[in-house]
C-alpha cells in the first residue's frame, strides 16, 4: 500500500493573508479548501471571523465553514476526524486539497491524530461551563497554569477544555491523550504566511473593514437567537462587541480592546508555529501582494505536486 501524499497546508497568524493565497491557488488548480479555523465553523458568526464571502465560496468550495451551530463544541479531535474524511473523499475523486487556517491545535490533530480523551459527564460539564463562563480569559489562564501548565498559553476555548478535562477526569489533557492509542501521523508540507511587522497595520485595517461591513448589526442579530454561554462567542472580539451592543452603545469604544486581544492572539499563534512546525517541511512567505502570490505559486507547483 502506498503512503498518502503529504497534506498541503497554508497557515500563519490571523490577518496575515493566508486565505487570499489559498483562494488564488485553489482557483488556479481546481482545488478545494478545507478550513482549519475554529471560529469559522459557526453559522452566523461571519464578519468578525473574516469568513470567506459567498462569492469566494462560489468560486472555490470551502469545507469546514458553517458546519456547526453556535452552541456546539468542536474539539480538535472532532474537527480532525471530519477534515480527514473530507480530504479522503476529495482525494478519492482526484481533486487537490488545500488545508488553510491558523488554529494550531486543529492542524496538529490532523497531521498527528489525537487519541480520544475520557468521556465527560454532560450534566457536570454543563454546570462547570456555567461557573467558568463569567471568568475573564486572564483568570482562566491562571487556573490552567495550575491545572495543566503545558496548555496555559492557548486560546480561551482550549483553556476551557483543559479545565474541564482536569477537573472532571482528574487527568491533564496531554496525559489523557498520551495514555490512549492514536492513528498514524500523516506527512505535511507547510506554507507559513507571516508579513512580520506589517501584520499590525493589516489587523487594524481589517478591524475597521469589519465595522464598516456591519459587525455591530451582525452581533445584534445574533444576540436575539444565540445564548450568552454559546462557544461561538469565544471568537476573538465578539464578547467585547456583544457587551456594547447589549448596552445600546456604539462598538467604537471597544475597538482598541479588540485590537489588543487580536494582536495577542496572533502572538500566541506565532509562538505555536515557532515551536511546533518542523523547519524542514516549512516554506516561509513574508512578502505581501504580488510577491507573496508568486512565492505561493512556486511552492505549490514545485516538484512532487
Amino acid at each position: 500500500m502506498t503512503a498518502p501524499r503529504p497534506l498541503t497546508i497554508i497557515t500563519g497568524p490571523t490577518g496575515a493573508g493566508k486565505s487570499a493565497l489559498a483562494l488564488a491557488l485553489a482557483a488556479a488548480h481546481g482545488a478545494l479548501i478545507v478550513s482549519a479555523d475554529s471560529r469559522q465553523i459557526y453559522r452566523g458568526f461571519d464578519i468578525g471571523t473574516a469568513k470567506p464571502t459567498p462569492a469566494e465560496r462560489a468560486q472555490v468550495p470551502h469545507l469546514g465553514v458553517d458546519v456547526a451551530d453556535p452552541t456546539e463544541r468542536w474539539s480538535a479531535g472532532h474537527w480532525a476526524r471530519e477534515a480527514a474524511a473530507w480530504i479522503a473523499a476529495a482525494e478519492q475523486a482526484g481533486r487537490p486539497v488545500i488545508v488553510c487556517g491558523g488554529t494550531g491545535l486543529w492542524l496538529r490533530a490532523l497531521v498527528s491524530p489525537l487519541a480520544p480523551v475520557p468521556p465527560l459527564d454532560a450534566s457536570r460539564r454543563a454546570a462547570l461551563g456555567e461557573a467558568l463562563a463569567p471568568l475573564a480569559t486572564a483568570e482562566l489562564r491562571r487556573w490552567v497554569e495550575t491545572l495543566d501548565p503545558a496548555r496555559a498559553t492557548l486560546g480561551r476555548a482550549q483553556l476551557l477544555r483543559a479545565v474541564e478535562i482536569a477537573l472532571l477526569t482528574g487527568t491533564r489533557h496531554g496525559d489523557a491523550l498520551a495514555a490512549a492509542p492514536a492513528a498514524a501521523p500523516r506527512a505535511a508540507r507547510w506554507l507559513l504566511v507571516d508579513p512580520g511587522a506589517e501584520l499590525e497595520a493589516r489587523l487594524v485595517r481589517r478591524l475597521h473593514e469589519m465595522v464598516e461591513a456591519g459587525w455591530g448589526d451582525e452581533v445584534r442579530r445574533l444576540l436575539a437567537v444565540v445564548p450568552p454561554d454559546a462557544p461561538a462567542w469565544n471568537a476573538c472580539g465578539y464578547r467585547e462587541v456583544r457587551t456594547e451592543v447589549a448596552a445600546g452603545r456604539p462598538i467604537g469604544g471597544v475597538l482598541e480592546a479588540v485590537r489588543v486581544s487580536t494582536r495577542q492572539y496572533a502572538k500566541r499563534q506565532r509562538t505555536w508555529f515557532r515551536h511546533q512546525l518542523a523547519e524542514a517541511h516549512v516554506t516561509r512567505v513574508s512578502e505581501t501582494g504580488t510577491a507573496a502570490r508568486d512565492a505561493a505559486f512556486r511552492w505549490f507547483e514545485e516538484e512532487g505536486r
